[in-house]
Order: structure tokens, then C-alpha cells, then sequence
């Protein structure tokens, strides 16, 4: 036992071995003071760690959790080395964690009681009315509930990190969908702080033109002045750290809450003066109240208002419910804080929204001439000919009129705007900071750099200031409103479409804590704001449409590296699954054929055009399975290594295919295990194909029987066969040794692999076989490494690999690039249920081959003109188009050339069993007529199709117990020797060709 080695420690409570006697468990808890607590308990079992919550910690998964490798016990020295699971980035440094109150109650209440709460609310009542206005906060407050609903459904569903909505969205959707509404939600908030800055400026003016000063003009350009000095002012305060935006938020609170009770009071008591009179502040009555409960919808700026139009510009004033969320980063518990948060800041708001409203209704007209003796009841008769300039309807300072001191108003109005904008200010840069981290735009990636101890974001205040400072200078408070309102309404439908679709997919992953949500709650939510953003403005609902649709489109495009478990994902499996049991209830039908081909090609580096071909002919239509087979087992980090590289290759060519590997077995056991085992159900190969095997003259017996015995696999299971040879070869590596494939080194870094016309990137790790190498000498030298450690394989450095002789880059991606015109000769010689006639016929509706037109060539018997008319009305009902078609005769006895040739061909044919004849003499006469049979096919062919762009011709069938794998390779060899590239079909004998409608 002295070699036994000691247990693995790892950070956590584990079961360490001990021997016979049993499993020592080693519990080490931290103590308050330092110290650790160690338990111990004996039984029997494995070294295992126990379940913890750092062992489901994303940054400390591999510090505390062995491999199943490790556990198993695998001799790949490698597997002691634990798995790289990459760690999503975040800023470094500490932050703050704020509780459900500091955190989210109050930046809801800041963000809600902004800019329309004393400037803009007194308007939508003189406008609405206070039936109307009632409505207008009740919808507002229905979708904001509906989503804060569909919101905590999302943030209890697991641990949730900075960057707010974007976050919340990608994590649950994706990536495309989270970013593009990030963008456009982070520019929504950006515009909404310069409006609300706009709405401080304004209040300032007021302030001083009622005491007859200004700074330039009064109006737009002192607006300009000021709101830039102070979203200067806001950026700086906000980069200066949470700790201090936290401060500035509590003193702001304040002053609203005393200037709210400042205006209930000052309604109650009523107008101090004839002044107050005059501007129409008559005090609460119940004739005033019903004078105001209807309509009066007037023109603005040139724009008759209705019920949408001021629902549009009174709806920003609720869509703080996101504060919350947009700094979940910094909550020390987002589950629970962003639920209570936001639903008691929603029920507040909303308080406190419908008592000004009524109490406003109730005390003022809607318009006055400031003349306390124009007075009549409850309107102003000076007012009939619209030249009134005080009242609800013209006069934004209402509700300083109406206070028991403007003073306290005036400084409640300015905390509202300037506290809802250093909210917006304050979130946005960390959203773009989550949008950089993760990589998703490059042009955001410069704004996520983290500064400090906290991380902040200086880069992205920057990128805040110039947005917010652009719509500063447009200066017009009532345009902004109804800009952002459909950019939040569209932010709003995707995380009420968000919860819903992830509720109704119920992926595993979907277990929030919050319950008080449904799927249809949400869903009816998305539909609202859906309708409201076309019943608001039909233009700038397809504008923002376009906008979301435009960066979606960006991220598809990029193909970030964003793996998320996303609800779509979770979609797409059921889809699949759902689809392809659904396919198990169909029975087949030759109209609906689909060739389905499991190339086995080993690395798909080394054999491109073989894959290519595959690829042209399932190109978006049917399923390729490229498979490779390598005679050694491999370890389970040099397989995973190995099936990355060929995944990344074929994505990186743009070829939808599936990978698939089996290692440790015989090339023709490891092809029946691919062809019994690939696929399920209907999505299933019924075509095997191959490369030609060029090299089974000197291959070995052994080898050459696994090749052939492969090709009676694929018929014993009733699998369509294509053999595909390319005049020089398929192999762009030739030129690379045995050693030079299989070398004993230790796992090197990536490494950048141009191979020509092709350069992915790849990791260093085993470099397969295929049909073309020695698996003789492959299973020798297996053999000879079971009695050693097992070597670790990569391939040779970065460098550019040399084009060999054997194989030019044209031919290696002559089914990549588009081809001149020319000819696809199809020698339809056996009826095998049309599959040698169909493939043609696909590849010609392509793009690339377009130019390529098919020309027929058929045998005929006795009566050549009537065969021909019959195959000719044939082609005719199948629809298919052809150049020419051509009738051969294979009954004449092949020239003596030709027969030397082949005689010479398997003469060269090397055996390692010396005392056994390769090809038999009763074997050669016994198929004497069929072996003519292909050599003068040999002869036709080259008469015919020397010049041919591909050849496709039906292949005989080796029957078996009567050919041998030598004979029958010599046939094959003999038709595709020295000829353009070849394509051999044979088909299963069932039909994929109908003139059946």
C-alpha cells in the first residue's frame, strides 16, 4: 500500500480514502475568528467533496469539484488537470450592497416622482380630465405592475449580476435579444435624464422670470446653459462612487416628500390672495371638480391632443420600475429586494399620482386670465376668445400656485428631475458595461473598463454625458416624452415576453422563488404594450421596431461566444424533440425523400472536398453526419479536443453537419458501430459515403478487408453507398508522416492552422485517420503502446502547410467555388430506385453548379431506339432536364490493352500472407464476364467523359461470398483511374424517384 497515493485535497468538505478501514469525511468550516472546525466520520466510499454552495459557484466550479476522470480513476495524465470552464468577466473590486429599501424602493420613488409629477401632471388633468386621467395612470400602472410582475419572475430565478435589463433579458432569451433591447433601453434612460434635466431648467426659468431676471433669454438657451453645467455636475457626482450617489439620493427623498405635503396642504387651506384667484387657483369644490371631470383636449404646438397623445407624454413619469433592476449588481440580495422594491415604490407612486390629480381638479381651472375679477363661478369669461395664459392648461407652475410655499415646491420639483436623472445617469453606464464585458458590440468594449475599487465606469458617464447633452440642446420637454415612451413600452413587452416564454417552454432551469406571476399575465402584458406603442405613434412604434430588429440582426450576425441556457435554447430543444417524434408517426414517401449521408471522412481538415460534396448535395435540406474513426482509444480529453477542432472547422467552412467520433476499434467495426448507432428515428443516414481507397494495392489484406467490409455493412443495412474518388487524391496532407501525425508531447496552447484556401483555428490535439492511412501499422503500433503510458498526440506547430503534389487547391475546393460551364456525365447503368439519376440532378440547383448541365448515358440491348425512347420519356415525366442522352453497349469484348492493364493492376496488388494467391484463378473465371463487363465501361468512359466536370455512374454490387475485396477494388480502380473527379452510386433499390404528383 506504500504506493497508494494520497488522497486529492480540495477546498470543501470531502471523502477522503483510508485504506481498508473505510472513508474518512473531513469537513473544514470556517469559524468567525479565523479558526476551522473540522468533523470527521468513517464509512466506506470514494473521495468525493460533499455538496456545498461554492462547488455551484461559476468562478469556483473547478477549484472545488474533482473531475468524474479523477473519481474514475482514467490514466490520462491530463485529467489531473481540471477542466477550463470559462468565468463570465466582471469588474474587479468590491461594491457596495444596498438593501431592498436604500437599493430599490427609493430609486423607484426618485425615478417615478420625476420631471411630469409637478410640471407636466396639473396639464394631462386640465387636458383629460379627471375621469381620463384616472384611466391614463391606471393603464400606466397596469403595464408597469403587469411587467414588475413579470420582472421579479425573472430576478428570483437565480443569482443576478450587473447590468440590469440587459442582463435580465439575455440571460432569459439570449444574447440577441438582451443586447438589442439593452441598447435601445440604455438610450431610452440616457434621453430620459436629459429630459428630466430639461424639466429642472424649466422650473429655473420659471423661478426666475417670476422674479424678472433671466440668464441670456429666458427661454431654450438658458435651458441649454444650465442643464448642461448640471448633467456635468450629475455625471460627477455619480462617478464619484455608489457611496455618494447614495447620499445625494436620501437628501433628495426628502425634499420631495416635504414638498408633496407642502402642496396637500396648500390645496386644503386655498388661495391666500386675489393673485392666487386671478391664476386660477380657487380652492377645493366640489363644482370645480365637476367642472373638470370631462375632456378638453386642445391644440399644442400645432398637434390636436387625444387621450394617446397626452397618455404618451404623462407615461414616462412611471417607468422608474426598472431602478431597481439596473443596479441589481449592487443589491446584496436581488431576489428579494426587487420585488418588494418596486411593487411597494409602484403603490406609493401611484398614491400619490391620483391624489394630485384629484386634489389639482379640485382646486384650479383649466384656464384663467389672471384677473381675479373675470371670475364667474368657476371659469374666467375673458377666457372664451383662448387668450388666457394661467390655469391647468398654460401654466406648468400650477402646482407651486397651489402650494402652502412655492419655495419648498420649487425645491421638491428640482430634487424630483435632478434625483430621477442621477438614477438614469447612474444605470446606463453599468449596462453598457455589461454589454462590453460579454463582448456582444465591439464598439462597447473601450466602455467597459472598470476603474477603482467599486469598478466604476468612467468611460461609459462619458459616453452618457454627449448622448444626454445631444437631446439637452433640443430643449423641448414634451417632444422627449413621447420619444422615449415607445422605447420603454418596447423594453417593457420583451421582459413581459421574456417570463412568458420561458414560463410556458418550462425549461428545468425555471424555478423562480417569486410566484405571484402567470404566463398569460405577462403575455397579456406584452400585447398591451405592444398595442399602446402603435395606438401612441404608428411611425416611431416601426421605428423602434426597426431599431431592436437592426442590432438583433448585428449580434446573429457576429455569433458571439454566449452560452447562457437561454429560454430559446430551451425552445429549440423541444422544438426538435417534438418534431422529430412527431416524424417517428410518418411513414415514408418517395415524394418527401431526403438524402440523408453519414460520410465517414475521418478528420475533416484532411479530406475537404469529400466533406464539401457531401455538404453540396444536404445543403440546407437534409442531415450530414461526417464521422471518424480512430483505431486507438483515446483518452476523454484528447476525444473532447478532437470533435472541438472538427466542430470548429466545419463551422468556421460553413457547414452544417454533425461530428461524430468513435475511437477504439477496426475501421470496418468502427463503421458499423457509426451506421447502427448514428441518428434517431426518421433523422437517421440512408446513405453511406466514402473516399475511394487509393492506396489498397499496398495497403495490406487486413486493411483492404476492413475497406470492403464496410461497403457490405452499409447493404446488410440496407444503406444507399457513394464511393467518391478525385483523380489525385482527397488528402491535402500527404506530404505530413506517420511521425508527424502521432507525436508524444504534452497538450500545447492553440494553434493556428492554413491549410489552402482555408485558415480556422484549432486546438492542438490528435490528427485522425481515415481510409487512406495504414491501419495495419496504426494497429500494430496501438498494440505496442498498451504496455506504456499512454502519449498525448497534437499537431506540429503554427505553420502553412505545403501544397502536395499529389492534390492542387482547385481540386481541394472545386465544390466551394462556382464552376464554368461544363458537363455532369451520369452513367444511370442500374436501375437502383433513381438515386444515381436524383444526386446529379441536386447538385445542378445549386448555385455554384449551375452552369453544369447534365448529359445521360444508359445501356442498351437489342433494341437501342425503343430503350431510348423509354428512357427518354422517363427523364421527361420525372422532370428532370438533360443536355443529350447517350445509349452504350457493354457486351463487346474489352480491348486487349485494357485487359492487360488490369492484369498488371493486380499484379501489383501487395500481400503480407505470402502463401495465399490474391485474386484466385477460379475466381477469375467464375466473373470473367462481369470484370470484362468493366473494363470496356473503362473504355466508354474514357471516349465519352474524359472531359467530363464529374462523373456519376451506378456501381456494381459486391456480392457477397463470390467477389473478393482485391477483384473488386481492381473494377472500381479500372473505371475511376485517371478520370475527372467520379462519383460511384449505388442506391438501396428503393425508390426516390417519382412522376407521381
Amino acid at each position: 500500500k506504500k504506493d497508494q497515493p494520497a488522497p486529492v485535497a480540495y477546498d470543501n468538505p470531502t471523502i477522503s480514502i483510508n485504506d481498508e478501514t473505510g472513508v474518512e469525511i473531513e469537513m473544514n468550516n470556517e469559524l468567525g475568528n479565523g479558526h476551522t472546525r473540522t468533523h470527521r466520520n468513517s464509512f466506506l466510499g470514494l473521495s468525493e467533496p460533499l455538496p456545498r454552495l461554492d462547488n455551484y459557484r461559476l468562478s469556483q466550479r473547478n477549484a472545488k469539484r474533482p473531475s468524474i476522470g479523477k473519481l474514475h480513476g482514467d490514466r490520462d495524465s491530463r485529467e489531473e488537470a481540471e477542466e477550463n470552464v470559462e468565468e463570465e468577466p466582471k469588474p474587479t473590486g468590491h461594491t457596495i450592497r444596498l438593501g431592498w429599501v436604500q437599493g430599490v424602493l427609493i430609486p423607484c420613488l426618485l425615478n417615478i416622482w420625476g420631471v411630469m409629477l409637478f410640471l407636466r401632471l396639473s396639464w394631462v388633468v386640465g387636458e383629460a380630465g379627471v375621469i381620463q386621467t384616472l384611466i391614463i395612470i391606471a393603464l400606466s400602472y397596469l403595464v408597469c405592475v403587469m411587467t414588475t410582475l413579470s420582472l421579479s419572475a425573472i430576478c428570483t430565478n437565480g443569482q443576478v449580476k450587473g447590468g440590469g435589463l440587459y442582463y435580465l433579458i439575455s440571460r432569459s432569451l439570449g444574447a440577441e435579444f438582451g443586447a438589442s433591447v439593452g441598447i435601445v433601453f440604455a438610450f431610452a434612460n440616457s434621453v430620459n435624464a436629459a429630459m428630466n434635466t430639461i424639466g429642472f431648467c424649466s422650473s429655473l426659468n420659471d423661478l426666475l422670470r417670476s422674479l424678472d431676471t433671466k440668464i441670456v433669454d429666458g427661454g431654450v438657451n438658458d435651458i441649454r446653459i444650465v442643464g448642461s453645467i448640471f448633467l456635468l455636475i450629475m455625471i460627477i457626482i455619480c462617478a464619484v462612487g455608489m457611496d455618494w450617489e447614495v447620499k445625494a439620493q436620501n437628501f433628495l427623498l426628502v425634499l420631495i416628500v416635504v414638498a408633496i405635503g407642502n402642496f396637500i396642504i396648500g390645496a386644503i387651506i386655498g388661495p391666500g390672495s386675489d393673485d392666487d384667484l386671478g391664476k386660477g387657483f380657487l380652492g377645493l369644490s366640489a363644482s370645480l371638480m365637476a367642472a373638470n371631470l370631462g375632456s378638453g383636449y386642445t391644440v399644442l404646438n400645432g398637434v390636436q391632443q387625444n387621450f394617446f397623445s397626452v397618455f404618451a407624454i404623462f407615461f414616462p413619469s412611471v417607468t422608474g420600475i426598472q431602478s431597481g433592476a439596473n443596479i441589481c449588481g449592487d443589491l446584496r440580495d436581488p431576489a428579494t429586494a426587487i420585488p418588494k422594491g418596486t411593487l411597494w415604490a409602484c403603490l406609493i407612486s401611484a398614491i400619490s399620482y391620483v391624489l394630485f390629480s384629484v386634489m389639482a381638479a379640485g382646486a384650479a381651472v383649466r384656464e384663467a386670465s389672471g384677473n381675479a375679477s373675470d371670475l364667474m363661478g368657476v371659469t374666467f369669461d375673458a377666457c372664451a376668445a383662448g387668450n388666457c395664459t394661467y390655469g391647468l392648461l398654460h401654466d406648468y407652475t400650477v402646482m407651486q400656485l397651489i402650494s402652502l410655499t412655492s419655495a419648498i415646491t420649487y425645491a421638491g420639483c428640482w430634487a424630483a428631475t435632478l434625483s430621477t436623472a442621477l438614477t438614469n445617469i447612474l444605470s446606463v453606464p453599468r449596462l453598457i458595461q455589461a454589454l462590453g464585458i460579454d463582448r456582444i458590440y465591439p464598439g462597447l468594449i473601450f466602455f467597459s473598463k472598470g476603474y477603482g475599487k467599486h469598478g466604476e465606469p468612467y468611460r461609459g458617464y462619458g459616453l452618457v454625458f454627449f448622448v444626454s447633452l445631444i437631446f439637452i440642446l433640443i430643449a423641448d420637454l414634451d417632444a422627449i416624452a413621447s420619444l422615449i415612451t415607445n422605447l420603454y413600452l418596447a423594453s417593457y413587452a420583451f421582459i413581459n415576453f421574456c417570463t412568458f416564454h420561458a414560463a410556458v417552454v418550462k425549461p428545468l432551469g425555471w424555478r423562480p422563488t417569486f410566484r405571484y406571476y402567470h404566463p398569460y399575465i405577462s403575455l397579456l402584458a406584452t400585447i398591451l404594450c405592444v398595442a399602446i406603442m402603435f395606438l401612441i405613434s404608428v411611425v416611431s412604434s416601426f421605428l423602434a421596431m426597426a431599431i431592436i430588429f437592426v442590432l438583433y440582426l448585428i449580434v446573429v450576425y457576429r455569433q458571439p461566444d454566449a452560452n447562457w441556457g437561454s429560454s430559446v435554447q430551451a425552445q429549440a430543444y423541444k422544438t426538435a424533440l417534438n418534431a422529430t417524434l412527431n416524424l417517428e408517426g410518418t411513414s415514408d414517401h418517395v415524394k418527401n425523400y431526403q438524402p440523408q449521408i453519414l460520410a465517414i471522412a475521418g478528420d475533416p481538415m484532411q479530406r475537404p472536398a469529400l466533406i464539401d460534396l457531401a455538404h453540396l448535395i444536404t445543403k440546407h435540406s437534409a442531415l450530414l453526419v461526417i464521422g471518424n474513426i480512430v483505431p486507438q482509444r483515446l483518452p476523454y480529453k484528447q476525444r473532447r479536443s478532437l470533435a472541438t477542432m472538427g466542430r470548429t472547422y466545419l463551422k468556421d467552412s460553413h457547414i452544417r453537419a454533425f461530428y461524430k467520433i468513435v475511437d477504439g476499434v477496426d475501421f470496418d467495426h468502427g463503421a458499423r458501430c457509426m451506421i447502427q448507432s448514428t441518428g434517431f428515428g426518421r433523422l437517421s443516414p440512408n446513405i453511406l459515403m466514402l473516399g475511394f481507397k487509393s492506396n489498397w494495392r499496398t495497403c495490406g489484406q487486413q486493411q483492404l478487408n476492413a475497406y470492403y467490409n464496410t461497403l457490405h455493412t452499409a447493404f446488410d443495412n440496407r444503406l444507399a453507398l457513394l464511393i467518391f474518388r478525385m483523380g489525385k487524391g482527397l488528402d491535402i496532407f500527404h506530404g505530413l508522416s506517420q511521425a508527424d501525425l502521432y507525436t508524444a508531447a504534452p497538450s500545447p496552447p492553440e494553434t493556428t492552422i492554413t491549410v489552402p484556401s482555408r485558415k480556422i483555428i484549432a486546438r492542438r490535439s490528435l490528427m485522425p485517420v481515415n481510409s487512406n492511412l495504414d491501419l495495419h501499422e496504426l494497429m500494430q503500433t496501438a498494440r505496442s503502446n498498451q504496455t506504456s503510458p499512454a502519449p498525448t498526440f497534437h499537431a506540429a506547430p503554427t505553420f502553412d502547410f505545403p501544397t502536395p503534389s499529389t492534390m492542387n487547391e482547385p481540386e481541394a475546393n472545386m465544390f466551394k467555388q462556382k464552376q464554368p460551364k461544363g458537363t455532369i456525365d451520369v452513367w444511370w447503368l442500374y436501375d437502383d430506385g433513381g438515386l444515381t439519376m436524383l444526386l446529379p440532378y441536386i447538385i445542378t440547383t445549386r448555385s455554384k453548379w449551375e452552369k453544369c448541365k447534365i448529359r445521360v448515358f444508359a445501356l442498351s440491348s437489342v433494341n437501342v431506339q425503343e430503350e431510348e425512347q423509354n428512357l427518354k420519356l422517363l427523364l421527361d415525366k420525372l422532370r428532370i432536364s438533360y443536355l443529350s442522352l447517350t445509349m452504350v453497349k457493354v457486351t463487346d469484348t474489352p480491348k486487349d490493352s485494357t485487359i492487360l492493364e488490369h492484369q498488371e493492376l493486380l499484379s501489383a496488388v501487395v500481400d503480407y500472407n505470402d502463401d495465399l494467391p490474391i485474386v484466385s484463378e477460379s475466381e477469375r473465371r467464375q466473373l470473367e464476364i462481369k470484370t470484362n463487363r468493366q473494363l470496356r465501361l473503362r473504355e466508354l468512359l474514357l471516349e465519352h467523359s474524359k472531359s467530363a466536370t464529374l462523373i456519376v455512374m451506378s456501381m456494381p454490387v459486391p456480392r457477397q461470398d463470390t467477389v473478393s475485396a482485391t477483384l473488386y477494388m481492381s473494377w472500381l480502380e479500372m473505371l475511376t483511374k485517371d478520370m475527372p473527379p467520379f462519383l460511384l452510386v449505388r442506391g438501396n433499390q428503393t425508390e426516390v424517384l417519382t412522376f407521381y404528383s
